[in-house]
């Protein structure tokens, strides 16, 4: 036999080999990352509030053997009893079948200040490639309707008000504000209506490009929460793919002298369910002030 056929099959095997653990194994490796972040103008009220952030779901993924991974997930979400959840778009791969039947399961997650989210590109029709005006609105009401069902508060370039002992920080969400392809629908001046410049505010938002075209130079966002690159779902010794496409791909970000920060989810889920050495993740954030 050729030295080449023989060279060809090693390498052949090899790449088998490593599309199975990351379709088998890979994918189901999960990890409770855990950050502190200290602001100077965080209300005293909110010294230690605890957030539990997770994003792109991709719920159509979840089939068989894997539902049991999402359950672990949810599991795990509910065990950091935080103060409040988020989760930063791409509840579905395409449909809102996907993720409709999950609805009992969604609404186990809860919180004392609530539950938010936002849409992310995936959670738009723009996959269906439908044109009929009347089915594209019936899908995303329905995907909004996945969100209200489970009892999370959707946040589609709006904002809540969090109070405490008197004092109050800003919850805002907006729509996928992505570039090239992705749907632009966000709308930082609408989500920020009325808000005042003195005021703490955490900006959920998909598209983690966002943050410096326009979250950056035209808010005063201290703490904005994103996710959409999955950590690229693949990193050797670091390094992602998607490092190639995005400046900020994984983890925290800081800007403004460490006064501004970008925390970037890889996420539970992908459109391919497909992982390595990038594991799915929550997030617990603890919020400090400065003292």
């Amino acid at each position: 036999m050729k030295r080449w056929v023989v060279s060809l099959a090693v390498v052949l095997a090899g790449l088998a080999a490593v599309f199975a653990y990351g379709w088998y194994i890979g994918f189901g490796k999960f990890e409770v990352n855990r950050i502190d972040l200290t602001f100077a103008d965080l209300p005293p009220a909110f010294d230690g509030y605890r957030i539990v952030h997770f994003s792109d779901a991709h719920l159509g993924s979840f089939t068989g053997w894997r539902e049991d991974l999402l359950r672990r997930d949810i599991d795990s979400i509910r065990a950091q009893k935080a103060d409040m959840v988020v989760f930063t778009g791409d509840l579905q791969n395409r449909k809102p079948t996907e993720s409709e039947r999950f609805v009992d399961l969604l609404s186990t997650i809860t919180a004392p200040d609530g539950v938010y989210s936002v849409l992310g590109n995936h959670d738009y029709t723009m996959y269906l490639k439908e044109e009929d005006p009347f089915i594209i609105n019936e899908m995303l009401g329905r995907s909004f309707g996945v969100h209200y069902k489970a009892g999370w508060r959707i946040l589609s370039n709006a904002h809540v008000v969090i109070e405490r002992g008197g004092q109050s920080i800003i919850i805002a969400g907006m729509e996928n504000d992505g570039e090239g392809r992705f749907p632009q629908n966000g709308n930082l001046n609408m989500a920020l209506s009325g808000v005042h410049r003195d005021e703490f505010i955490i900006m959920l938002e998909h598209d983690p490009t966002s943050w410096r075209r326009r979250i950056l130079p035209h808010s005063h966002c201290q703490l904005t929460l994103s996710g959409h690159t999955h950590g690229g779902q693949f990193s050797l010794f670091g390094w992602s793919p998607s490092s190639l496409r995005y400046r900020e791909v994984q983890g925290l970000y800081s800007a403004g002298g460490g006064k501004r920060y970008l925390y970037v989810s890889r996420g539970i889920g992908g459109f391919i369910p497909w992982r390595l050495n990038s594991p799915a993740e929550i997030t617990v954030i603890t919020l400090h002030r400065s003292k």
